[in-house]
């Protein structure tokens, strides 16, 4: 992946992670499932833990939480990808 041509390197989760929302635009993600789908078992721990992934992926792509572009957060719920 890259911003403005350059490369950006992605850690397994959050390539996962982009993957799972990129694959369904529009489709809204609770964290659960996110959780579920990217670290691939039933994790009940800290649903903290994709907030967290989504600022480092977000912080990679340039966007802001306050005006993002491409990963939305759904108050309340979870996130999706937008597309442009």
């Amino acid at each position: 992946m890259t911003h403005q041509g350059v490369p950006i390197a992605l850690a397994p989760s959050e390539l996962r992670l982009l993957l799972t929302l990129t694959a369904s635009p529009g489709q809204v993600f609770s964290r659960q499932q996110l959780l579920e789908a990217v670290w691939e078992h039933s994790y009940h721990g800290d649903s903290r833990l994709v907030d967290a992934c989504i600022r480092r992926l977000r912080q990679k792509m340039g966007e802001s939480r306050e005006q993002p572009r491409y990963i939305q957060t759904v108050r309340g719920f979870g996130y999706r990808f937008k597309a442009a």
